[in-house]
């Protein structure tokens, strides 16, 4: 475990060592704040006299906290194949995948390691997001199981997200493929969801195999055993696969 966390730690570290991590941060807490603050403006201008006159009419987590998280799980869909296509195509372009494999550290944990310092951005960027329902709250009360259940959605959706991208990352010595590859994957698994909702030809496999189909139950509220147990399967199928690369490449020297 000691080995882990400080190869996670120094791949967390790597991420800032280019302007990459930062800028990305910084351009999604942007877009993410214009969001926020637009269906706020929204909220206030139109769904608040709406609702005042309602019963169990929804509040403002609804209309404006539950949709930022739902857009930083459709941005990040771009986002997260750019944040993993180093992780190992740039260690075997710089011809440095090779002394890694000779340490004294097992596949399992090269991998786990890698995949713990994406983990690790994808909770500061969900931290800083969630800065904004946290403002928020001081003008207004906030439902905060949705609250939760939307960060723990989007905590699986984007660790998912890097799963996949860790994977494709270990195939190919260009982060470029790398990134093109992890993109199309999860655009494949968009696709999946549109057809599978799509009135003349609906199918609900499509839709279950799907991740927004699962994120968006999340978003709602509603934290379903089947749903987590989606993401653990998606995530752990994807770390084998990439330990079992590892190891191949270890045998074949």
């Amino acid at each position: 475990m000691n080995k882990i966390s400080t190869i996670a730690i120094s791949e967390f570290k790597r991420m800032f060592n280019s302007p990459l991590a930062w800028s990305v941060l910084a351009i999604l807490q942007f877009i993410l704040a214009m969001i926020f603050l637009s269906r706020v403006d929204e909220f206030v201008a139109v769904f608040q006299q709406q609702m005042a006159t309602a019963d169990n009419a929804p509040g403002a987590t609804f209309f404006i906290v539950s949709p930022v998280y739902l857009w930083a799980g459709i941005i990040m869909l771009a986002v997260m194949p750019i944040m993993t296509m180093r992780l190992f195509a740039e260690e075997r372009m710089n011809k440095t995948l090779t002394l890694l494999k000779s340490s004294p550290v097992s596949s399992t944990q090269i991998v786990l390691g890698k995949y713990g310092g994406v983990l690790l951005f994808v909770v500061l960027f969900i931290l800083m997001i969630s800065l904004m329902p946290i403002a928020l709250s001081f003008g207004t009360e906030l439902d905060w199981g949705i609250i939760l259940s939307s960060t723990l959605g989007l905590f699986l959706l984007l660790a998912s997200f890097a799963a996949a991208g860790l994977f494709l990352s270990s195939l190919t010595s260009q982060p470029i493929i790398a990134a093109i590859s992890s993109f199309g994957l999860l655009m494949f698994l968009v696709v999946l969801y549109l057809s599978g909702g799509s009135q003349s030809n609906s199918s609900e496999l499509f839709i279950y195999l799907s991740h927004f189909s699962h994120f968006e139950t999340f978003v709602r509220g509603i934290i379903d055993s089947s749903d987590i147990v989606y993401y653990l399967l998606f995530i752990v199928g994807f770390i084998i696969l990439s330990i079992r690369k590892l190891d191949n490449d270890r045998l074949l020297g």
